[in-house]
């Protein structure tokens, strides 16, 4: 695989590149699905780039191969709903009309940074997709299967994870949504 300037390889060679969480999702989507186990790689990278800007800058990817995973959460009837959203580094997440409807909840909020990081047990700056607790959905933009290859997170900010959008999208309880995302206004 080659994005950028930077040296991948095969993720699951690289157990210490990974949040435990992440890990173990990534072993238990390869035994069900083994194209994972080659087509998930990983790049150690400086912690201070984990940033996708920053990144981006340094490394010389094309912002259209990075995506994003935000958390977000509304309540009904008093039980609280959790999604990640995992859209295209050019564009955000319309949290407050699709996220919102999807949850079907009144308010939609991104998840406050030290819950995020308490509740996901990943790092601020490498949650991602792979390994969120089990009953919090994960909506991914359908952008992101037509991308290709695609930057995310790791789960730790040391790291970072690519692999085939198409292949993103087939990760266990992913649910590819229309339009999840509008475009960027900065």
């Amino acid at each position: 695989m080659q994005l950028g300037t930077l040296t991948w390889s095969p993720a699951l060679d690289h157990p210490d590149l990974l949040a435990p969480s992440t890990l173990a999702a990534l072993r238990a989507w390869a035994e069900r699905q083994p194209a994972v186990a080659t087509a998930v790689h990983v790049t150690e990278i400086d912690p201070g780039l984990a940033d996708t800007a920053a990144l981006t800058e340094a490394h010389d990817l094309p912002l259209a191969a990075s995506a994003n995973c935000v958390l977000v959460a509304g309540r009904r009837a008093g039980q609280e709903r959790v999604a990640a959203a995992v859209v295209l580094a050019t564009t955000r997440a319309d949290v407050n009309t699709v996220v919102k409807r999807l949850l079907d909840v009144r308010k939609a909020s991104f998840l406050a940074m030290d819950r995020a990081v308490e509740e996901s047990q990943m790092e601020y700056g490498g949650i991602t997709p792979v390994g969120l607790p089990t009953p919090w959905r994960v909506l991914v933009d359908s952008r992101v299967p037509a991308a290709g290859d695609v930057v995310i997170g790791s789960g730790v900010r040391h790291s970072k994870l690519a692999l085939p959008g198409d292949l993103l999208a087939q990760l266990p309880g992913a649910e590819v949504v229309e339009d999840l995302s509008l475009p960027r206004l900065d």
